[in-house]
């Protein structure tokens, strides 16, 4: 029978995460900026450790870090974002166009295989006339989402939040990060307090890895793919390569998503010169193959123990239950998770129930 320390111990926990819980549902809208705060000063923590190790105290070293990080960003944001922006307005416009002549090249390849399965093709009038439908509909469902969400209060809380109270959040997140970490580990059960370390440390060397180690593969193969699809020449290249690199944290996600835009753009773009599409996936294979043999190997490696699969599931529940702050926790859940899994496991390998009564 399980003593009533132990029951009312558990009583505790149980009901201190489903209030937490609670509260992160309630707190949802408002919440963006300080988890990106809290991320950012994790990302930026052994920068200010670095730092200190040369002398600068840890304010000093915090405000430093923290002003260099705002004007990078700054400056990034006003290179990229101009033209990104103005090569996704002209993709969408273009994009009927383009399927058009996408459809066009194709078609003489799949009419016989449609003849066989007793479909009709359609005419290049009738794509057209559907290709500018479907994107009347997209523009349109995207306008009126993006008009009911800047009549929200909250959508401006959080950009103005996101500008403004980030860097705030940061600031102080890394200047007291210590303090905050030996404040959780003063609190911690005295008799647990000892396994509770042991897991936190694994939980923080597989978040680390992946979360430290994925972005900057990220940041690489936007940059391969942006740099080299603009220079064989694609249109839209800029745009491709970078929305291939931002979404290449989602395993094989981000490389087949721009692989299968950037083809299709040299399709309606390139033939009959073929050898434009050749470079094209010239660019992916090369992203690619640098990503599996050399970036994730070296960047990521094989320390942080999730599986794609795990990590799909983890963003995909986390955009279901609490949005794009869902998203950002996701991995660091799912690491944890992982890790307290892992734990359990190896512990119920070590007890009588795995091992029987014969056990000895």
């Amino acid at each position: 029978m399980t003593p009533p320390a132990n029951a009312n111990r558990w009583r505790f926990w149980l009901a201190a995460a489903a209030v937490f819980l609670l509260l992160l549902w309630l707190l949802n809208d408002i919440l963006l900026p300080f988890v990106v705060g809290i991320v950012v000063a994790y990302f930026l923590d052994p920068v200010v450790h670095r730092l200190q190790r040369f002398g600068l105290s840890r304010t000093m070293a915090t405000s430093a870090v923290t002003i260099v990080a705002v004007l990078l960003t700054v400056a990034v944001a006003m290179a990229i974002l101009p033209p990104l922006f103005a090569q996704v307005q002209a993709l969408i416009a273009k994009i009927p166009e383009y399927v058009v002549k996408v459809s066009m090249r194709i078609q003489p390849l799949v009419e016989p295989l449609m003849h066989k399965l007793g479909m009709h093709p359609l005419s290049v009038a009738d794509l057209q006339a559907k290709a500018t439908q479907w994107a009347g509909s997209a523009l349109a469902v995207a306008g009126t989402v993006a008009g009911q969400v800047a009549q929200r209060g909250v959508a401006i809380i959080n950009l103005l939040g996101l500008l403004f109270i980030t860097p705030v959040v940061t600031f102080y997140m890394l200047r007291d990060w210590e303090k905050v970490l030996a404040a959780i580990d003063g609190a911690l059960p005295l008799d647990h307090a000892d396994t509770i370390r042991k897991l936190a440390r694994e939980s923080n060397a597989a978040i680390a890895g992946y979360l430290r180690g994925q972005a900057l593969v990220c940041i690489c193969l936007g940059s391969i793919y942006a740099i080299g699809l603009s220079l064989v020449g694609l249109q839209f290249g800029l745009a491709i390569g970078l929305i291939a690199g931002a979404i290449s944290f989602i395993p094989f996600v981000g490389t087949f998503v721009g692989a299968v835009m950037a083809l299709g753009m040299a399709l309606a773009q390139f033939p009959p010169e073929w050898l434009g599409v050749a470079k094209v996936g010239a660019v992916f294979l090369f992203g690619q193959t640098l990503e599996g043999n050399v970036l994730s190997p070296k960047l990521v490696g094989d320390r942080v123990g999730l599986h794609p699969v795990w990590i799909m599931f983890a963003l995909l529940a986390g955009g279901s239950l609490f949005g794009f702050v869902g998203v950002l926790v996701a991995v660091p859940v799912a690491a944890v998770v992982g890790v307290i899994v892992r734990h359990f496991i190896g512990r119920y390998r070590e007890s009588a129930i795995y091992r029987g009564s014969t056990s000895g």
